[in-house]
């Protein structure tokens, strides 16, 4: 675990005091990837294929990827969709690092998968990302029938910045009438830009996020400071928390942005939003793109549960076999309380 840490704070380290463009643009770049940190991002599925779309945004285009099983176009009307916006503080990430993970996404929950590579500051500033992950949005909603996807079973999701994206997304369609969602799956998300939370004095020093690595996130992303107060910046603060798709908000313990986490999930369920707040123990920023990491597998089944249909708040944290072994514990039971009612209806 500690070499795992060690690679994942190796790649993502940086000097926010030094870094220039032409180091963004490298790091973004797929050739900057060690052979180490393609290793531990994880075995691509071989039963998994790729297509590539050209979205249309304002002013220009973005690329989405497509991920989905082999002969998933066999399969009924009701196939979920999941979208995904990626994280890297709006400045970094590309399909280089993301490309296991949304194939191991969709191998995982047996839907198809749509990532989005939004554009990215500080080139392009707040709140450019937002309207083209809103867009893109639009887009798939558009392309439900050609896909076969149950346009009533769209789900967003997002890690750190990405989760940003997909809190700010779900607003907007709620605002906008835009497409319904089923669901929306927040993994360490930023919520709050102003950055005066207990866990960023807690966690600043953190191996994968740091509180400088964040400011500089924001200064970058920001036209100006009082973005940080747009709710489209930082949904935390919007006064209206209230008609949002059901939510499922996964946190590592030893993260920075834990408290955004924890105070997004309280702001929804008072305003009854349904919501479901799980800490992942002995995690840190990042975790989920790692399949090795501490508390990747049970974060991807609680995923894979919020999506499968069960209700928000009864998903949990555990294994995959944990979950296939309480599954087939409920079916017993359930069989076994049905056998009863019926002897007792035929007496």
């Amino acid at each position: 675990m500690k070499r795992l840490v060690y690679h994942m704070n190796k790649e993502s380290s940086f000097d926010p005091a030094t870094i220039t463009q032409e180091r963004i643009d490298e790091l973004n770049s797929s050739v900057s990837i060690s052979r180490a940190y393609r290793n531990i991002l994880g075995k691509y599925p071989s039963n998994i294929e790729t297509e590539t779309f050209i979205i249309p945004v304002a002013n220009g285009a973005v690329t989405g990827y497509y991920f989905r099983k082999r002969g998933i176009r066999d399969m009924s009307d009701a196939t979920p969709l999941i979208v995904f916006f990626h994280g890297g503080g709006w400045v970094f990430g590309n399909m280089a690092l993301y490309n296991n993970f949304c194939a191991r996404l969709s191998d995982s929950l047996h839907a198809p998968v749509l990532s989005v590579d939004y554009r990215l500051a500080p080139k392009f500033k707040f709140p450019t990302a937002v309207e083209d992950c809103y867009s893109t949005l639009l887009w798939a909603a558009a392309g439900c029938r050609y896909w076969k996807i149950d346009p009533d079973r769209m789900y967003l999701l997002g890690d750190c910045a990405g989760g940003n994206l997909a809190a700010v997304v779900s607003r907007l369609a709620r605002d906008r009438k835009g497409p319904p969602l089923a669901g929306q799956l927040l993994i360490c998300p930023i919520t709050d830009g102003r950055m005066r939370t207990d866990s960023y004095e807690q966690y600043k020093d953190s191996p994968t996020l740091t509180d400088r690595q964040m400011a500089f996130y924001i200064s970058k992303y920001a036209k100006e400071p009082k973005d940080t107060l747009n709710p489209n910046f930082s949904p935390l603060l919007g006064l209206d928390q209230s008609r949002l798709p059901e939510t499922l908000i996964i946190s590592a313990e030893y993260d920075p942005l834990k408290d955004d986490a924890k105070l997004y999930a309280d702001a929804l369920k008072a305003a009854d939003t349904p919501v479901n707040y799980l800490e992942v123990k002995g995690a840190v920023h990042g975790f989920i793109r790692y399949p090795l990491a501490s508390g990747t597998d049970e974060a991807m089944c609680a995923i894979s549960q919020f999506v499968s249909g069960r209700p928000v708040g009864q998903v949990t944290l555990q294994t995959r076999k944990q979950y296939e072994q309480n599954l087939k514990r409920e079916k017993k039971e359930i069989k076994r309380k049905n056998k009863g009612f019926i002897s007792i209806e035929s007496q």
